[in-house]
């Protein structure tokens, strides 16, 4: 499927939702869910489609998930704070890892891990998202930390994905196919 963009310009369509999140902590008092943070929010990660697994942490009982922003399609980084917005209707499972150490975002393609960090100062949120990245490789591929980085280096792709909200998002992507061992 594609969306006209305009005469002899086609788009190709992805939906998915932009904002996916949970309650952020406590201690944040209100907050508006638009820039996206460690508890989620308006994240716009394209890869965020059907069949993808995001990891949220949770901070309030019962989570309370949010999800909006459709989307149709959508470039990386979203740079002009819209996309081919649509409205969408989702399907959802919810899985409790009760005791999975996440602080922060992440997400699970059928081909990628992907790590998020988010940031007012795009440094700031890429350093996050390599952080992110590699405790993951340390928690669950089992590698040490200078072994994780040197891997994301050579094997990684590190994508902007969100430049409008007030937080930046930065996704740092690592192919599965990477991983010999199952």
């Amino acid at each position: 499927m594609v969306g006209l963009f305009a005469p002899g310009v086609e788009v190709p369509l992805a939906p998915f939702f932009g904002s996916m999140g949970v309650a952020p902590p406590p201690a944040f008092g209100r907050y508006d869910s638009a820039p996206p943070t460690i508890n989620g929010g308006n994240m716009d990660d394209k890869a965020l489609v059907a069949g993808t697994t995001l990891f949220l942490p949770v901070y309030a009982s019962g989570a309370l998930f949010q999800v909006g922003d459709g989307h149709a399609a959508q470039g990386n980084g979203e740079v002009d704070i819209t996309a081919l917005e649509t409205s969408l209707t989702g399907t959802f499972e919810f899985v409790l890892h009760k005791k999975a150490a996440i602080t922060y975002p992440r997400a699970e393609t059928p081909k990628a891990y992907i790590a998020m960090g988010f940031d007012d100062d795009l440094s700031h949120a890429t350093r996050k998202a390599l952080r992110n990245m590699i405790d993951f490789l340390v928690a669950e591929k089992g590698m040490t930390r200078d072994d994780a980085y040197m891997l994301i280096s050579v094997a990684g792709d590190v994508e902007i994905t969100e430049l409008v909200d007030r937080n930046k998002g930065v996704h740092v992507v690592l192919p599965k196919a990477v991983f010999t061992k199952r």
